[in-house]
């Protein structure tokens, strides 16, 4: 909300929604998911690492080449501290499509319904299901999924964005050319952050919120 002088009603009604989806006791009948993606440039060294030896640290040299670019959907269950990664080639509806399908699948085959909080790019929408799947499959599909959507310029909201930013620190500052590795040491990450029960721990409140930012507010 920082790029913006006034929050409008709308963006008011969109941010309680998720502050009080966040608020509600865990239920893990009906978990609250966060989805987003995140763009990665791979690069390629231009010149061979130094390897480390005992008391000195990799060394590599500052220059890169391009080498294209690749996606990394993230998935996180705040409460069921759990996440869902993988990495594509690209962000289109199928790409969405099937990484939501798949993360049901293996994750939450037994739930009633999960509450999947996204932001509002052009692919986080049911009729993507519709034009992967079909009706009749998608139907199937989208009754065990209820949408939430962030606010426009409320990125802030989606815990994923939380989930995405300690991914950089943690696996994604090296230099990579190869998809292949990429999606390996991402996969390896995820492994070890559910292994360690990884949650977040969601303090904002609606009340928070109106204390913060109701001189932005408008009717």
């Amino acid at each position: 909300m920082w790029c913006i002088g006034e929050l409008t009603a709308e963006y008011r009604r969109r941010m309680y929604e998720l502050l009080e989806l966040y608020a509600r006791p865990y239920d893990a009948r009906e978990p609250v998911i966060c989805l987003d993606e995140k763009s990665k440039q791979l690069l390629r060294e231009t010149r061979q690492p130094l390897p480390a030896k005992p008391g000195v640290l990799l060394r590599q040299d500052y220059e890169y080449e391009r080498a294209g670019t690749c996606n990394i959907f993230v998935a996180v269950e705040p409460r069921g501290r759990r996440r869902h990664t993988e990495v594509t080639a690209r962000r289109t509806k199928a790409d969405f499509v099937g990484f939501v399908c798949r993360m049901l699948r293996r994750g939450y085959s037994r739930v009633r319904k999960v509450h999947l909080v996204m932001d509002n790019l052009n692919t986080h929408l049911r009729s993507s299901f519709e034009e992967v799947l079909g009706v009749k499959v998608a139907a199937s599909v989208l009754q065990r999924i209820e949408f939430h959507y962030t606010p426009c310029h409320a990125s802030w909201l989606n815990m994923a964005e939380i989930e995405i930013g300690i991914l950089d620190r943690q696996c994604l500052a090296r230099c990579r050319a190869d998809p292949s590795i990429l999606a390996a040491e991402v996969a390896a990450w995820q492994k070890r952050r559910n292994a360690a029960q990884c949650g977040i721990d969601w303090t904002f409140t609606r009340r928070d919120a109106d204390r913060k930012l109701r001189h932005h507010y408008v009717s």
